[in-house]
């Protein structure tokens, strides 16, 4: 049986985006890290041969517009540096035509507040942050298969998250719109800040889109095989 490449992601629209590629299976976390770390070992059992974290981030640093496409180099979380797959990522580096590969740092929760962008970028150096890059980092390197980072900016670094888009994401990685709307209800001046978050994100989603497009199948790896 041939070999796939394993897409990860937050949201089941990213995942969509990615499964559009041949030799892709994807599973989406929905914000839930242990949920996705059991989704990424059965499909690795079932023969994932490389793993990508594909999705959307938040900014670290300012100078990253939303729709910004970033390839990671490494990943850093509590205090460890991963180095993803060096030739994978020099690829996808040439083919989106896109500057040196950058160090993106995972996180537990959302980062809410510009303060708190600010601070991990300090911190860690990172340009940009996501809840899934550092799970595919630790199993990639746990079962000694390639990895890769493709992330796109979402939430520029001025940019807080109100709590109405916090609400929206269910735990298989869908969007609760009532939720959504329920919160804005109880607190209706999130949303001039909602709807400015909601233009950055389709933003994004169209830069994820034009990646993925570029890349081909197994998103760029196959080209390394």
């Amino acid at each position: 049986m041939r070999g796939f490449v394993i897409a990860a992601t937050g949201l089941r629209a990213e995942g969509r985006i990615a499964a559009q590629s041949d030799d892709v299976r994807t599973v989406a976390g929905g914000g839930d890290g242990a949920r996705l770390a059991q989704l990424i070992e059965r499909l690795i059992a079932e023969g994932g041969q490389a793993i990508i974290s594909f999705g959307l981030a938040a900014g670290l640093a300012p100078s990253l517009a939303p729709g910004t496409c970033l390839v990671g180099g490494e990943v850093v979380h509590a205090g460890r540096a991963y180095r993803a797959d060096a030739a994978w990522a020099a690829h996808i580096k040439k083919r989106l035509g896109i500057p040196e590969p950058v160090a993106i740092a995972g996180v537990d929760h959302p980062l809410t507040s510009a303060l708190a962008k600010r601070t991990l970028n300090a911190e860690t150096g990172a340009v940009a942050a996501d809840m899934e890059s550092y799970i595919v980092a630790q199993l990639a390197t746990r079962h000694g298969l390639p990895f890769a980072v493709l992330r796109v900016i979402a939430d520029p670094a001025e940019r807080a998250i109100p709590s109405a888009a916090l609400m929206g994401m269910r735990r298989d990685g869908g969007i609760d719109v009532l939720a959504v709307l329920g919160s804005l209800v109880k607190r209706p001046g999130q949303l001039p800040t909602l709807l400015r978050l909601s233009a950055d994100t389709r933003a994004a989603m169209a830069g994820l889109l034009r990646c993925h497009d570029l890349l081909g199948a197994g998103l760029g790896f196959r080209d390394l095989a």
